[in-house]
């Protein structure tokens, strides 16, 4: 029996909940639920512009990415302590250990924060400490990655990189985030010359309401080594040839994609042609809480729309995220004998 061409796709529900997978794309202040927000604000005592755990789901419905940035900025008003930033991060790790998440490389915006008057320090406290209790607790590993908010200056960046770096310990790279329009990589190219002379690992958003030429200068003017979005390259036929040569990851999350218009519906994703082109796609969550789902969510409504995607594309999925993350080599072994071990089973079963 051929494990791949053979798997009954009856179990391919399950092949997607349980098979091991890392996850690369996911705003940690994204996954801030109503319900954490509500508790948060209580023991605070921040003062919230709404009613209920209810009214607040309510208001996520976006129309594009600053309208969600606009209640996402809110939303973050609640943390303002270590424990807080702490209690965020440990909710969203144990709901990826439930969905076979091995290993999770959180995004955070010390901006936001900091601007309200947060330390830097408090945040990177409470983010580290919750890394380190995840790993004791509930066998995931993960890492840290430092976004810029590019609707920012990039003297604010440069600004924030050094309140950051007697911290550095506890995070291994830098990304780009916030709003695409207006704001094209080029915009920070220095902070990130110095950061890569730091040694820092480099992802940034691109191609997802920026245009294709966003992801190229991504690549070379800020030195990226994935990107996160990334599905406009289809409107660059040389790009996509370059992404597929050169295996440049992309982040790819279906669920923001769709909450967000860069595609009308799930069915219209470009995801199954990304993988035809023999592109290095991964799917994430991207901010969950707001976008209707955790890493499995996205996994599940993506095979469910695209029926081209079967058991053989499910595993490549998985295997692409843990040759994506910043880990060693090893490890990415390890993982990939956990995947082919799930496979198995479930064939047989």
């Amino acid at each position: 029996m051929n494990t791949m061409t053979d798997f009954p796709r009856e179990k391919l529900p399950e092949l997607l909940r349980t098979m091991p997978k890392a996850e690369l794309h996911v705003h940690i202040e994204g996954t801030l639920e109503p319900e954490l927000i509500f508790a948060l604000a209580q023991r605070n005592g921040v003062r919230l512009p709404y009613s209920s755990v209810e009214a607040l789901r309510a208001a996520y419905a976006f129309t594009d990415l600053q309208s969600f940035l606009d209640i996402y900025y809110a939303g973050a008003g609640v943390l303002l302590h270590e424990q807080d930033f702490f209690d965020m991060a440990m909710a969203y790790f144990r709901r990826a250990a439930a969905e076979r998440v091995v290993h999770a490389e959180l995004f955070f915006d010390p901006q936001t924060h900091t601007a309200r008057g947060v330390p830097m320090g408090t945040v990177i406290g409470g983010l580290a400490r919750a890394c380190a209790a995840a790993r004791a607790e509930l066998g995931i590993s993960s890492a840290l990655i430092l976004c810029f908010l590019r609707h920012l200056s990039e003297a604010d960046a440069f600004a924030t990189l050094e309140q950051a770096l007697p911290y550095r310990q506890h995070f291994i790279g830098i990304g780009l985030d916030s709003g695409e329009r207006g704001n094209p990589p080029e915009k920070f190219a220095r902070v990130f010359a110095r950061c890569r002379e730091l040694g820092l690992r480099i992802v940034a958003h691109a191609g997802e309401e920026g245009p294709a030429q966003y992801i190229r200068d991504a690549l070379d003017l800020l030195g990226a080594e994935r990107i996160d979005h990334g599905v406009r390259c289809v409107e660059d036929a040389s790009l996509v040839a370059r992404l597929a040569r050169e295996q440049v990851p992309l982040t790819v999350c279906p669920l923001s994609n769709v909450k967000l218009r860069v595609f009308d519906s799930m069915a219209g994703h470009n995801l199954a042609d990304l993988l035809d082109a023999g592109l290095c796609v991964t799917i994430n969550s991207d901010d969950p809480a707001y976008f209707g789902g955790y890493l499995n969510q996205n996994f599940l409504e993506t095979f469910d729309a695209l029926p081209r995607l079967e058991a053989r594309q499910a595993v490549q999925l998985a295997e692409n995220s843990f040759a994506a993350s910043f880990v060693p080599d090893d490890w990415k072994a390890r993982w990939r004998d956990d995947l082919a071990r799930t496979v198995a089973r479930l064939a047989r079963a």
